[in-house]
């Protein structure tokens, strides 16, 4: 049977400490799955549903992004793959009971762990003006309540509707197709604070604004390396990849702040070798400074330019643009310079070299660790610079291969989830339905939280996520979404987003990726998009959590109907009992989807096109790859302070806290907790154990606080600390952002550390 979820709040800021792990994975990886599936599902629901995980025949994980292999295991997840299904299918729930007993501002004062185990929604909830408590309501009368707020705006631009990645295709499509006919393209998504870094570098860059590897890419290259990542903990399937990698000869570089034990050594858990030695990864580990990965990129492009043979010259000269202008600044990039940037040594930058010089074909990795920085456009851009230099774009094994973090976010975007929709794709929707789709650009996430906070939005959907606890500035988006005349989320489980509301809330609760989706045409399946453009059906196998949920489908179509009015003429009612109806205008309006249901039938599903990857054909607006030369940048320190970057614990996916535990780097029973070179802390007089308060500083001046954090002594890269989101998002500013993609800087935040009063 499963166990109970917990009465109260565990105190999440005295952790226990000790040594990190040079390895994951392994025996206790397994442990640690079957306890936590055990707690949640009990050992029947358990043994069902991991074995469906993955599988051809079965669901998409809710969890990462990862593809699946062609030939797959039986137990083809990872633990926080099993994490979050667990989490899914749980036993527990959460009923109108549940609210009844607990006021929204008791909910409130509540963790994001306590939050999330208390289970899964059973019914449409409804927290009218000035209440303190949400109360059940009918489907019918939800619906109501969302038409009466959008018709009364005196703008459809007053209305923000907010994509989660875990969304389908099917529910993305549709839910995009929405908000265009009322009107409006703001349609923030997750991607907005993740990878729209990625997405903005290589749509100038490549012309594809997505990786261009192929998992086999990764099994066929010579040299891959990971840049500002943590596969061990955020996408674990990546390890396999990376030991098939070394089995056929590859050697791995990591470029990270701070060691970490999936790239140290993986322990995998099917093999006997994995139960016992495991393999170890990385042969050249440059631990890095945060934030000082385009210097040394620059540095390594000017090395190669310098040496005799080593630039692909037919490429270059048949494929690429700007290598003029390029080549000039790359030329200037100097040693001492890039060294202090990085804080590497010049021995490791030359063996990073050598190792380059002696590789035909090379992936570049990355994720959060280079997408959330002032600079990380040009960061990235500086990556596909590398690449092209030497050929390593569209050819096996070599290519970008920037690491998505949520299940469908890649594929949401592909479905029209975009504030800025490019013109052929709203010229494909007009064509498509008869209507002139919005041309105007909308608004992403942070421009979404200033509108709200500036009162010029009014009404709040959000399509799965925990948008209060992702985004950044936490106490400016808290106060922003206080101000929404109305706040709807679409959810499987309880969070934080369902306790800071507008002045009336709907919480609305859908099937999962594990549930049988049954509509009036039969037994429905819905379609993902992998981190690699791989797109397969997901199938649930379990029975609803609830007669009362709807899928996320039905309830965009539902609400549209209400909303639009009998005279709409999308076929919304059509959509909602047969999803095959929804591929078949997907097929007609997303390129790359044709024949998508005869397609997607195919176990396996297939690979969208890529024409960089597939051709050699850039379509960029000169028609070639771009090589670029943007002024090399890198955070400045002033003297006392850190530089922070927030980052996940082990028992946590994005804002979901599995547990309290951080296995791998030794951290257990708690969450505030901060890590800091132990030579910072001397200097700075901070005792492993004391307690600090962290304090950001940016230049509008405000004091962001985030208080109560016990300081850990870790081998972090000098000047540089790390803590977990999303407790520190209160001290990223909502202005601070990337240049060009807006996206939110939370792993360059300069910090101060301050003795706390309660220490």
């Amino acid at each position: 049977m499963a166990t109970k979820p917990p009465q109260g709040d565990p105190v999440q800021d005295a952790p226990k400490v000790a040594e990190r792990k040079r390895a994951a994975a392994g025996l206790p990886a397994i442990g640690h799955t079957l306890r936590m599936a055990h707690q949640q599902m009990g050992v029947k629901r358990t043994a069902l549903t991991l074995l469906s995980v993955n599988q051809k025949d079965g669901f998409d994980c809710p969890g990462c992004a990862w593809p699946e292999p062609e030939h797959r295991h039986k137990a083809e997840f990872c633990e926080n793959g099993a994490k979050a299904v667990a989490e899914e299918a749980t036993l527990r729930r959460v009923t109108p009971e549940f609210f009844a007993a607990h006021p929204v501002s008791d909910l409130a004062r509540r963790s994001g762990y306590w939050l999330g185990q208390q289970g899964r929604l059973t019914h449409p909830m409804y927290l009218p003006e000035g209440a303190d408590h949400y109360e059940p309501v009918s489907w019918e009368r939800a619906f109501d309540i969302v038409a009466e707020e959008l018709t009364a705006l005196s703008s459809p631009d007053e209305a923000v509707f907010y994509t989660s990645g875990r969304t389908s295709n099917e529910a993305a499509f549709l839910y995009q197709l929405f908000a265009r006919k009322l009107g409006t393209n703001n349609l923030p998504d997750c991607s907005n604070m993740c990878h729209e870094s990625s997405g903005s570098a290589l749509s100038e860059t490549i012309g594809v604004g997505k990786g261009s590897v192929l998992l086999e890419d990764l099994h066929q290259a010579d040299l891959v390396v990971v840049a500002g990542q943590n596969p061990g903990t955020n996408h674990p399937r990546m390890l396999s990849a990376l030991e098939k990698a070394k089995a056929n000869g590859a050697r791995i570089v990591s470029v990270n702040p701070l060691p970490e034990a999936g790239l140290e050594r993986f322990k995998n858990p099917q093999t006997p070798k994995g139960l016992t030695t495991g393999t170890s990864l990385t042969d050249l580990f440059l631990q890095i400074r945060i934030g000082g990965d385009q210097a040394l990129f620059r540095l390594l492009n000017k090395l190669i330019l310098d040496t005799p043979g080593a630039v692909d010259e037919e490429f270059v000269r048949a494929h690429t643009h700007g290598f003029h202008d390029f080549a000039e600044a790359a030329r200037a990039a100097d040693w001492d310079e890039t060294l202090a940037a990085t804080g590497l040594a010049r021995e490791d930058v030359e063996r990073f070299l050598r190792m380059v010089l002696d590789s035909e074909r090379i992936v570049v990795c990355w994720a959060m660790g280079l997408t959330q920085h002032k600079h990380s456009v040009p960061m990235i851009r500086e990556i596909v610079n590398f690449l092209l230099l030497r050929g390593n774009i569209g050819r096996p094994g070599a290519g970008v291969c920037p690491v998505r973090g949520h299940s469908n976010v890649q594929g949401d975007r592909t479905m029209g989830i975009f504030e800025r929709p490019a013109p052929a794709f709203l010229d494909a929707l007009e064509r498509e339905f008869g209507f002139a789709p919005p041309r105007e650009h909308g608004y992403d996430v942070v421009r979404a939280i200033r509108a709200l906070r500036d009162g010029e939005a009014k009404v709040f959907l959000a399509m799965g996520g925990n948008f209060v606890s992702a985004s950044p500035d936490t106490e400016v988006t808290e106060a922003a979404m206080r101000r929404a005349r109305l706040t709807v989320h679409v959810s499987t489980k309880l969070n934080r987003s369902h306790a800071v509301t507008g002045a009336r809330a709907l919480i609305l609760p859908t099937l999962g990726r594990t549930e049988r989706d049954l509509q009036a045409g039969g037994e429905q399946f819905v379609t993902v998009e992998d981190s690699m453009g791989m797109v397969h059906a997901s199938r649930g196998r379990l029975e609803p959590a609830s007669p009362h949920l709807l899928s996320e489908p039905a309830i965009v179509c539902r609400l549209a109907r209400r909303v639009l009015g009998a005279e709409d003429d999308v076929p919304w009612e059509e959509f909602e009992k047969d999803y095959a109806t929804v591929r078949d205008r997907i097929a007609r309006v997303v390129p790359g989807f044709e024949d998508f249901n005869a397609r997607v039938a195919h176990p396996g599903g297939f690979a969208l096109p890529h024409a960089p990857r597939d051709e050699r054909r850039f379509p960029t607006a000169t028609g070639k790859a771009n090589f670029t030369a943007a002024p090399v940048e890198y955070p400045h320190l002033p003297e006392g302070r850190l530089l922070l970057q927030t980052l996940r614990s082990h028992d946590q996916y994005n804002t979901t806290i599995y547990g309290l535990d951080d296995r791998y780097r030794g951290i257990r029973n708690g969450r505030r907790v901060v890590l800091v070179n132990p030579d910072d802390a001397e200097a700075l007089k901070l005792a492993d154990g004391s307690y600090v308060d962290l304090v950001s500083e940016w230049k509008d001046g405000v004091e962001r606080r985030a208080p109560g954090f016990r300081v850990v002594h870790y081998p972090t890269a000098r000047g540089c600390a790390a803590a977990y989101y999303p407790e520190t998002n209160v001290l990223v500013p909502l202005d601070a952002t990337a240049d060009v993609s807006n996206t939110p800087a939370s792993k360059s935040v300069v910090v101060r550390l301050e003795q706390s009063a309660t220490d």
